[in-house]
C-alpha cells in the first residue's frame, strides 16, 4: 500500500522502541515498523532506545543492509536512529524516548517483543487526528511461543481490558501508546525513575497525565500483538506479575498522597489488600472443593496481587526488572 500524501499540517511522529538484549525481537519488529511508516500520512522517525550496558542493539540496528531491503517498500526514507541509554531501568529508557521525541509533535511507544498489526500506525494517527487528545490507547493481545497450560489459560492472566474506540481512560503502559508531546510537556511530566526496576512508571505517568488534565482515548482498531515467551508461560511468573501489579499499585497510591493523609490511605490499601488475600484464597478453596480450574487460578491471582498491596503499603518493593 503506497503512503498517503501528507500535507504540511500533519504531524513529525517519532516510533520510539524500547530494547533489552532482545536482538531476534528487534529483527523482526523494525522491518514492519518501516511497513507501516511507509502507510501513514506523517513524516515517521523510528528510534530504538538500547537500556543494554554493552550495547548489544547498536550493530544491528545501525546495519545499512536490512535497513535497505526495509525502505525498498515505501516511497518515503524512514530514518531508523539507535540511541544508548546506560542508566538501568525502564523508566531511563522512557524518559530518554522523550528527549529523542523533542522535535517531534508525536511520540509513539512500542516495545521490542511486540508486533503491530495492519494499520496499526494509520489508526492510531486516525484517532488523534479526530480527538486531538493528550494520548492515544491501544489494545495488546497476547500470542504464546508454547500453548499454555490450561490452569494459566483459566486464570486470565494475560488478559487485558479493551474498549470502543473513542472511549476515554485514566490508566495505560506504554507498549501500544502515543503522545502528544506538546501537551506533555505542559503538563510537566516525566516517567518516575525510582519505579525504573520494579515496573509502574508507566501507570503512575498515564495517571498523572490523566489528573492533570490530559484527555486519554481509545483506539480499538490499533492493535499489537504481544508475544509471550515460554520462560513466562509459568505458574511461578504469572503470580509473581500479580504480586508485582499489586505492590506497584500501592506504592502509586502512597507515593501521589499528602503526608498528613498518607496514614489513611496506608490504612485502606492494607485493608483492601487483605480483604483481596482473603477472598482470593476462599475462592480457590472452593473451587478446589467443586473441581474448578478457572476458581483456582483466578483465587490465586486474586490472593497474590492483595499479598503485593500489602507489601506495598508498608513501603516493599517488588524488582520485577531487577539485573544481576
Amino acid at each position: 500500500m503506497s503512503p498517503v500524501n501528507r500535507s504540511a499540517s500533519d504531524p513529525h511522529v517519532v516510533i520510539a522502541v524500547l530494547t533489552f538484549r532482545r536482538p531476534a525481537d528487534l529483527e523482526e519488529l523494525l522491518p514492519e515498523l518501516l511497513d507501516q511508516a511507509g502507510m501513514a500520512h506523517a513524516p515517521v522517525e523510528i528510534v530504538v532506545v538500547d537500556n543494554d550496558p554493552n550495547e548489544g542493539a547498536r550493530a544491528l540496528v545501525t546495519d545499512a543492509s536490512w535497513l535497505e531491503a526495509g525502505q525498498s517498500v515505501s516511497k518515503r526514507p524512514t530514518p531508523v536512529r539507535y540511541v544508548h541509554e546506560p542508566i538501568p531501568g525502564i523508566a531511563s529508557a522512557r524518559n530518554r524516548a522523550l528527549q529523542e521525541g523533542q522535535g517531534a509533535d508525536l511520540l509513539i511507544f512500542i516495545d521490542d517483543d511486540e508486533r503491530p498489526s495492519s494499520h496499526w500506525l494509520v489508526q492510531l494517527l486516525d484517532t488523534y487526528s479526530t480527538y486531538r487528545p493528550a494520548a492515544v490507547v491501544g489494545p495488546v493481545l497476547s500470542q504464546y511461543d508454547i500453548e499454555p497450560e490450561q490452569w494459566i489459560r483459566a486464570g486470565g492472566f494475560f488478559e487485558r481490558r479493551r474498549f470502543t474506540t473513542g472511549t476515554p481512560v485514566s490508566l495505560a503502559a506504554t507498549n501500544n501508546l502515543l503522545l502528544d508531546l506538546a501537551q506533555v510537556r505542559r503538563l510537566g511530566l516525566s516517567f518516575d525513575e525510582r519505579f525504573g526496576i520494579s515496573g509502574g512508571s508507566d501507570s503512575l505517568f498515564t495517571r498523572q497525565l490523566h489528573q492533570r488534565g490530559g484527555q486519554m482515548i481509545w483506539c480499538d482498531e490499533a492493535i499489537v500483538i504481544d508475544i509471550v515467551p515460554a520462560d513466562r508461560l509459568t505458574r511461578e511468573w504469572v503470580l509473581q506479575r500479580a504480586f508485582r501489579m499489586g505492590n506497584t499499585w500501592s506504592r502509586i497510591n502512597l507515593d501521589e498522597t499528602e503526608n498528613g493523609k498518607r496514614v489513611l490511605v496506608r490504612m485502606n490499601l492494607q485493608a483492601r489488600g487483605a480483604a483481596r488475600v482473603c477472598g482470593g484464597i476462599m475462592r480457590y478453596l472452593a473451587g478446589s472443593l467443586v473441581g474448578q480450574m478457572p476458581l483456582r487460578a483466578r483465587g490465586l491471582r486474586t490472593a497474590a496481587r492483595g499479598a503485593g498491596m500489602l507489601a506495598g503499603s508498608v513501603g516493599s518493593v517488588y524488582h520485577e526488572y531487577k539485573r544481576g
